[in-house]
């Protein structure tokens, strides 16, 4: 007789009506899953869900608003710009336009005009010239002297009674008849420890010029201010090796239209108020175009605006108070060079009656102006505002 050997476990089970129930439950997901177009479905639900959850857990609220991103490692005169510039980028403060480049439209006074009186809270009364000279100069802005612009922030405009703000925003000075000699630092808002040590320990003398990518402008602006210093916006402009070597997104280009350089200079201008004019940030192609910097000079002129550059520009004279550097004092970011320059600013100074000097925000080049600027009266040298320095 044959034998039949099973696997399964010699013994049986009822099955009931609850059980077969199940199993029918069973065998019609078992289906439903085989099916390929459910399950396609289900596998897409699956990876939206999980898509969704990510977003909310890594989200960034503000994608999709614009935003300027700006090549900052190539803000500065030189390369290797100092670390630590991420830690200025605050949350813009009052009067000042925000990073976003929102409608890039002209204002209601692009060229002429004069602003409305402030409110009687708003208006600001400056202190007399004497003491604007041993102490702060007057905070920003000053009544008649503004008009509203591109992104909530303000213009500067030539008040009803003539003032503008090459005059009223530069440090006064009264010359002592010795030979005078100047110095402009710039690169500044980027680094807070070498923005606050030029503002803090360099003498009120010295001028400052911000980048206008600089987050939190204003309240540096409005500090540099209460130290007594003068203040200069820088404008990038376009370099022969532009777009390799580009500034930033308002770059101002020579082959530009008027009407897109006027806008772009409106927006970097909107971004802080208290500075009596601009100066250049790179630019050794937009300073040879005769179209593009008339364009720049009128808006300037329009404005009431001083232009101060870094000696690029030198050749270009115009309607508005200008100025240009006889050297840049740190080409070679050595202390040793650096007081040779300083030197040569001197020498210069001794020959002609006054000099000018642009160096750029390093700590090397601080603390060599700091030490410079403290024996200078000895020497018979008088330091003086660049303002002082600027003709029409």
């Amino acid at each position: 007789m044959a034998v039949t050997f099973s696997r399964k476990p010699a013994y049986s089970v009822a099955v009931s009506a609850d059980d077969r129930e199940h199993g029918d439950l069973r065998a019609r997901i078992l289906a439903a899953a085989a099916n390929p177009f459910i399950g396609a479905s289900a596998a897409a639900f699956l990876f939206l869900l999980s898509l969704a959850l990510l977003v909310l857990v890594t989200g960034d609220p503000n994608k999709g608003s614009p935003l300027v991103r700006a090549p900052l490692d190539k803000l500065g005169t030189t390369k290797n710009i100092p670390q630590g510039w991420r830690e200025a980028l605050v949350p813009e403060g009052d009067r000042e336009a925000p990073l976003l480049p929102g409608a890039l439209d002209l204002s209601n006074l692009p060229f002429l005009g004069h602003a409305d009186e402030p409110a009687e809270a708003d208006a600001i009364v400056a202190p007399s010239p004497i003491a604007a000279v041993t102490g702060p100069l007057p905070a920003a802005p000053l009544a008649g002297l503004y008009a509203p612009g591109p992104g909530g922030g303000v213009l500067p405009v030539i008040a009803a009674d003539g003032r503008t703000a090459a005059e009223a925003y530069a440090r006064p000075f009264t010359a002592d008849g010795r030979p005078r000699v100047a110095l402009v630092i710039g690169g500044l808002g980027l680094n807070p420890q070498t923005t606050r040590a030029a503002i803090e320990t360099l003498p009120p003398e010295i001028t400052l010029s911000f980048a206008p990518y600089a987050e939190g402008l204003q309240g540096w602006i409005d500090l540099a201010r209460s130290h007594g210093h003068e203040v200069l916006l820088e404008a990038p402009m376009e370099p022969v090796d532009y777009p390799a070597n580009d500034p930033g997104p308002y770059t101002l280009i020579a082959a530009n239209r008027p009407e897109d350089t006027v806008r772009k200079l409106e927006w970097l201008m909107s971004r802080a108020t208290g500075y009596y004019g601009l100066t250049n940030y790179l630019g050794s192609r937009f300073v040879t175009s005769d179209t593009a910097m008339t364009t720049f000079t009128l808006a300037l002129k329009a404005r009431g605006l001083a232009f101060i550059d870094d000696g690029q520009a030198s050749l270009r004279g115009g309607p508005i108070p200008r100025a240009s550097a006889d050297r840049i004092i740190d080409d070679e970011l050595a202390a040793g060079s650096i007081d040779g320059q300083l030197k040569m600013l001197e020498v210069g100074a001794a020959g002609r009656g006054q000099a000018l000097g642009s160096g750029f925000a390093y700590p090397v080049t601080i603390n060599q102006v700091r030490l410079w600027a403290a024996g200078l009266a000895g020497r018979g040298l008088q330091l003086t505002p660049a303002s002082a320095m600027a003709k029409r």
